[in-house]
């Protein structure tokens, strides 16, 4: 059950873009689980993926394929998207599976095989069912179109183990001209990104240059998916995508920048809080606020060192006011020249730490009191300097164990 489930939008349309999903019975009969997004040829596109070393098979051929329509002037023009198998750890076979995916769908709508981009998600180790997804392809083409329900049946066909479909949509005035952005991600597991979420896929019908549209893109993704954390693990599929159709405003002087920048990291950061709110197992939605660091990095730090203790994310879940455990993991962070002295911790509205030691003004019950609602926020202040960070995440629940230990079965 997420906490706090917030319902899938009513996304707008945006013109050009098109969305087809099947149940192509790829891992689970019954379920949609092969995604194919259409782009209009005259879009630009952006993209960040993961650093893990054993990336998978579709990260390496979507960059490379990405590059080489870049190295053209072209766009890609599908995103080709399946679920219940990651086609990672699969060596050559996979790539060229990977490969050949691309090239079917390419046969079948008459672009190059480089203008489409796989991405998968799923188990980690084991070859494609190939014979299945290709078969969905056509299928997921002939369901093919732009409403509201294309939308929210796309971002069902991209789940593994979450429980519900994430979308964010914003519609922002630039000029006179209005703007959509359109977004659907997925995580629920295996999320400590390193550039982006598990898997993510943001629309605009903005005209934006490439060069602006991927710095845009990573800004957004430092100050949102990459600020979430459920298990520490960073995946082998991740992958961030931002297109924009080039239908409406030119976003290009300062100030357009950032009235839409400002909209992109709403969209980026709802869909990676929808991620921490449906994170396996989870009970908690937690935000970690560090404030008064030297730099962000070190903010980051402290964020990271305590959304990342076992000890810290049980106590959570059990509503216990254990506040040592939070005390410790702030002091284990890699900060140099540490003066606990000016340390100060809360919970919500409630201190617990302060000069060193436990607030005089804190008391068992106020603590465990905020330790039992769903959402918490723990905050800490460094008395360093004057850089803050944000980092949300999950408690650590014996269904995290459960689903994680069944995952396979």
């Amino acid at each position: 059950m997420a906490v706090g489930n917030v319902p899938f939008p009513a996304m707008p349309t945006i013109e050009g873009v098109r969305l087809g999903s099947t149940m192509a019975g790829i891992k689970k009969p019954g379920r949609r689980d092969l995604v194919v997004i259409e782009l209009p040829e005259a879009a630009t596109m952006a993209g960040v993926f993961t650093r893990n070393a054993f990336c998978a098979a579709p990260v390496h051929v979507a960059k490379a394929h990405l590059a080489t329509c870049q190295s053209h002037q072209q766009t890609p023009r599908f995103w080709l998207i399946n679920t219940g198998n990651a086609n990672a750890g699969t060596g050559e076979l996979g790539m060229r599976d990977a490969e050949k995916s691309c090239q079917t769908l390419a046969e079948l709508t008459g672009v190059s095989p480089e203008a489409v981009l796989p991405f998968s998600t799923g188990v980690i180790g084991e070859p494609l069912p190939m014979e299945t997804l290709l078969a969905g392809i056509p299928e997921a083409l002939k369901a093919s179109d732009s409403s509201a329900t294309a939308w929210q049946q796309a971002g069902e066909g991209i789940l593994t183990t979450d429980t519900l479909a994430k979308g964010a949509s914003v519609e922002i005035e630039i000029g006179d001209k209005r703007v959509t952005i359109n977004g659907i991600a997925k995580g629920s597991g295996m999320i400590k990104p390193n550039m982006a979420t598990m898997l993510g896929f943001v629309l605009t019908d903005a005209t934006i240059a490439q060069p602006l549209l991927q710095q845009l893109l990573r800004e957004t993704v430092d100050l949102s998916f990459n600020c979430i954390t459920v298990d520490s693990d960073t995946s082998t599929n991740d992958a961030c995508m931002l297109a924009a159709t080039n239908q409406s405003a030119v976003i290009e002087s300062q100030e357009h920048i950032a009235i839409f920048r400002n909209g992109l990291q709403r969209v980026m950061t709802e869909l990676a809080q929808s991620i921490i709110r449906d994170a396996e197992g989870a009970t908690k939605f937690v935000t970690l606020q560090v404030d008064q660091a030297q730099t962000r990095q070190e903010a980051l730090d402290v964020a990271f060192t305590v959304a990342h203790s076992p000890l810290v994310k049980t106590a959570l879940y059990a509503s216990d006011a254990n506040w040592g455990r939070i005390l410790a993991a702030v002091g284990r962070a890699s900060v140099n020249d540490f003066d606990v002295n000016r340390v100060v911790i809360d919970l919500d509205e409630v201190r617990i730490v302060e000069s060193g030691g436990r607030a005089p003004s804190y008391n068992e019950e106020a603590g465990s009191a905020v330790m039992a609602r769903e959402d918490i926020t723990i905050g800490i202040k460094l008395g360093r300097g004057e850089q803050s960070a944000t980092v949300w995440t999950s408690d650590l629940s014996h269904d995290y164990v459960s689903i994680n230990a069944d995952y396979r079965s």
